[in-house]
C-alpha cells in the first residue's frame, strides 16, 4: 500500500506585504519587513512582494488584514500579521529537507544585540539635550556588548584537543558562518543605525 506524503502535493503561494517607501511604490525602510524578506530569501522560497502605501490605506488591508500594519504574510489562503509568529510559522512549515533550517544553534545568538535598536531609537528621538550624553553612552555600551559577543568564540569554534587556544572568533555572523534567524532580526536594525 502507498502512504501519501502530507503537504508535499502542492506548493503554497507566498506573498509578503511590506510598507512602501516615501514614493508609495518602492520597498520602505522597515526593519520588520526586511527581516521577513531575508527569511523567505534564505529559505529559497519563491514569493511575491507587495508594497503597501500606508498614506492611502488600500482596500487590500481592509480585506486581508483589517487593522494590521505591514509586514504581513499571505501563505496560501492563510494571513499572518505578527512578525515573530510569521518567522516561527515559516521555520516550522518551510523545513528540511526541502528548505534549510535557519534557527540559531546557540541560544545566546538570538539575544545578542537585542537592545541596540531600542538604545539607538531612544538616542535619536531624544529632544532633551541634557540626556544626550547618557543616551549615547547607553547606545555605545549596547554596541560594545554586541561586538564582544561577535569576538568571543562559539563553543563549536573551540577544539578541546588543540594545543592552540582560540581567543577570538573567526565567524562571519552571529551564530557561525551562515546567516540565521538571529541575523535576519538584527541586520536590518543595524542597517538603520548605519544610515
Amino acid at each position: 500500500f502507498i502512504i501519501p506524503l502530507p503537504a508535499m502535493a502542492e506548493e503554497q503561494q507566498v506573498e509578503l506585504f511590506v510598507k512602501a517607501g516615501s514614493d508609495g511604490q518602492s520597498i520602505g525602510n522597515c526593519p520588520f519587513s526586511q527581516r521577513l524578506f531575508m527569511v523567505l530569501w534564505l529559505k529559497g522560497v519563491t514569493f511575491n512582494v507587495t508594497t503597501v502605501d500606508m498614506k492611502r490605506k488600500p482596500e487590500i488591508l481592509k480585506d486581508l488584514a483589517p487593522g494590521a500594519q505591514p509586514p504581513f504574510l499571505l501563505y496560501g489562503t492563510e494571513v499572518k500579521t505578527d512578525t515573530n509568529k510569521i518567522e516561527e510559522f515559516l521555520e516550522e512549515n518551510l523545513s528540511p529537507p526541502k528548505y534549510p533550517k535557519l534557527a540559531a544553534r546557540n541560544p545566546e545568538s538570538n539575544t545578542a544585540g537585542n537592545n541596540v535598536f531600542s538604545k539607538f531609537s531612544a538616542y535619536i528621538k531624544n529632544s532633551n539635550p541634557a540626556m544626550n550624553d547618557n543616551l549615547e553612552k547607553g547606545l555605545l555600551k549596547a554596541l560594545k556588548t554586541l561586538d564582544d559577543y561577535l569576538c568571543t568564540p562559539l563553543p563549536e569554534e573551540i577544539d578541546q584537543d588543540s594545543v592552540e587556544e582560540v581567543t577570538v572568533s573567526s565567524r562571519m555572523f552571529l551564530d557561525g558562518d551562515e546567516l540565521t534567524l538571529a541575523d535576519c532580526n538584527l541586520l536590518p536594525k543595524l542597517h538603520i543605525l548605519q544610515v
